[in-house]
């Protein structure tokens, strides 16, 4: 990895940024981390998953390995409802995923909040969560790091409930998961990035999805396989982390004045040497500039 970022500066492209030793051996060591994360999804695919990573009832449960459980079943609508559901109530650092493993169990009273329930009526979940809001809340549940600002209480603007039904009604403008992500290759001539793109930007009508939790989910629908979609850029217009480790790569200060549009050809150039994605890149960046001179391992 460290030949091929003195390539890429023998192909032109200036680093600033990593020109002092502890910054480019940070840099790289955050790149390993990510491909690492990235590799997770197909390293837990690759080993027998047991059922009760499934099951919100048990004390296991764990919404990836579950989405991963539930497409190698060939249940594509329920993993891809998981991974929505993951990526919007995050894993907290304490209590780990025990907010979404309630929520999904209907906190053990009976149906779990399955993809066919709550497809065909999803004001009922959002009703439920409302009137649970407070039990939701309580008992050291809570959401991940990157949703911390979200919430369950229906008096709140854009509470967890009208979220859902957001994406409820963002996926059955085509029917279902796979219909959606299969217009949207269509639209795009089959094409795994441009699909990824035309499903970023229509992503914008589920609340409270930004860039972050537009990426992460559609990141992670890639991973476990659901869709061939592939990240054509890190959309670093709408980034914070990210854009501040950019401009401190290329520009040699995360204050920089470099624009978002040249951050990501430079960004299109560097990985065409690094050949790691979009995500890798992403992430490290973001990682990076937080500790540019000595690596530090973060958890979102």
């Amino acid at each position: 990895m460290s030949a091929k970022l003195n390539q890429v500066v023998n192909d032109g492209l200036m680093l600033p940024g990593v020109v002092a030793l502890e910054n480019k051996a940070a840099l790289l060591e955050q790149l390993v981390e990510s491909i690492r994360r990235v590799d997770y999804v197909a390293a837990i695919a690759s080993r027998p998953i047991s059922p009760n990573r499934a099951d919100p009832g048990s004390d296991y449960f764990d919404p990836i390995r579950a989405a991963v459980l539930k497409a190698q079943a060939g249940e594509l609508e329920e993993a891809s409802w998981l991974i929505f559901l993951a990526t919007h109530f995050g894993k907290a650092n304490r209590t780990g995923w025990l907010l979404i493993k309630d929520v999904y169990g209907n906190l053990g009273a009976g149906h779990n909040w399955t993809w066919p329930l709550v497809s065909t009526d999803p004001v009922a979940m959002s009703t439920w969560i409302g009137r649970n809001h407070a039990v939701l809340r309580s008992g050291g549940r809570k959401f991940g790091n990157h949703r911390k600002y979200e919430s369950l209480d229906p008096a709140k603007s854009n509470s967890t409930g009208e979220i859902i039904e957001s994406y409820v009604n963002w996926v059955m403008q085509h029917g279902s998961h796979a219909g959606l992500f299969t217009n949207a290759l269509t639209q795009s001539g089959n094409n795994p990035r441009a699909a990824f793109g035309v499903l970023y930007r229509s992503m914008g009508a589920v609340k409270r999805f930004g860039r972050t939790g537009k990426f992460d989910y559609l990141t992670m629908i890639s991973k476990v396989g659901i869709s061939t979609i592939v990240a054509d850029s890190t959309y670093m217009a709408e980034a914070t982390g990210p854009l501040k480790g950019a401009r401190l790569l290329f520009g040699g200060a995360t204050t920089s004045n470099l624009s978002a549009v040249v951050l990501e050809q430079k960004i299109q150039h560097l990985d065409s040497f690094l050949r790691v994605g979009m995500q890798v890149i992403e992430d490290a960046l973001c990682n990076w500039q937080k500790s540019p001179g000595r690596f530090l391992r973060f958890r979102g």
